[in-house]
């Protein structure tokens, strides 16, 4: 179900009415219907993912349906440093248990989106979020393009299950993509199963454990960020907020407690978001029910700030 974008998530502080300098995102983030989007909007596109139907069929802690408004109020005081105009396109909801359902409406926003030249901006959501994303660029690239998905997380998402959850996507989408790859960042050894590794190698996923994420200075992961990146002709990025350590995101569907700082989750965003091939990202598994101080959702909105600059880098370079 979709349904608008609302200024009452879009408020805060106000340093000038006319010093474009002083401005806050608040302040010049545009609300559309995606249905009324311009040929040409050149402007990253906010979306949000309200769903955790994935996360139930998971056996996760529910509440991350509630985040993508919440995220939204905490980007609203942020300073406005970007060179493109940023639009919100509102909410895809999960109605019931009709998951796959959502996921494929996601996936026609997202398109629309891309067909806008809009960069979409995916506010989850459980990570069940990822797998609309992928339909969306799917679809808008065709179905003979190479796509690599860039995940950071402690878990595989690759489980063995009846029915898709926010566990399954990577799973489902390399079993019927032949043109798709995977690559995980921040694999925890006691955050999966010997089968899920099983599976993932299976699969011809390729990944970095936790530990080794920013040995020497990251040199051995950005190599081998850059040559995944290399082997695709697009790239999707998708944060798992249960990646990283719980005492700075103790709000998500699955803390860790041995997960990754969240300056090494910012350098790896601002690094990853400066490929020419990214299309776009989403961030997922924000549970403002369990979050302590509003401590993850705050990080949440920072760290899509960084992604936000590091995109506008890359293409207004």
């Amino acid at each position: 179900m979709y349904t608008l974008p609302d200024k009452q998530y879009w408020s805060g502080r106000i340093d000038s009415e006319n010093d474009q300098n002083a401005f806050r995102l608040h302040q010049v983030v545009e609300l559309k219907d995606v249905e009324t989007l311009a040929e040409n909007e050149s402007a990253f596109g906010f979306v949000g993912f309200e769903c955790e139907e994935g996360v139930r069929r998971n056996k996760g802690r529910l509440g991350a349906a509630l985040a993508p408004n919440k995220i939204r109020q905490f980007l609203s005081p942020l300073p406005y440093n970007l060179e493109r105009k940023l639009l919100d396109t509102g909410n895809v909801a999960c109605e019931g248990q009709e998951l796959e359902k959502a996921q494929e409406e996601l996936g026609r926003h997202l398109h629309k989106l891309y067909s806008s030249s809009c960069t979409p901006i995916i506010l989850g959501g459980g990570h069940e979020t990822l797998y609309g994303h992928y339909l969306g660029a799917r679809n808008h690239i065709g179905p003979d393009a190479s796509l690599g998905i860039i995940n950071i997380d402690a878990h595989f998402d690759m489980r063995d299950e009846p029915l898709p959850s926010s566990g399954t996507m990577f799973k489902q989408i390399l079993e019927q993509d032949a043109h798709a790859g995977y690559l995980c960042i921040g694999i925890q050894e006691f955050g999966n199963t010997e089968s899920l590794f099983q599976t993932a190698n299976r699969l011809g996923c390729t990944y970095i454990y936790e530990e080794d994420v920013a040995a020497n200075n990251f040199i051995k992961t950005f190599g081998e960020i850059d040559r995944f990146a290399a082997n695709y002709d697009y790239l999707i990025l998708t944060l798992c907020t249960d990646s990283i350590i719980s005492y700075a995101a103790p709000g998500v569907s699955a803390p860790s407690p041995f997960g990754l700082d969240p300056k090494t989750v910012k350098t790896l965003l601002r690094y990853i978001a400066e490929k020419d091939n990214l299309l776009s990202f989403d961030i997922s598994e924000v549970n403002p029910v369990y979050d302590e101080g509003d401590r993850t959702v705050r990080l949440a909105a920072y760290l899509i700030a960084e992604v936000l600059r590091h995109f506008n880098k890359k293409q207004t370079s």
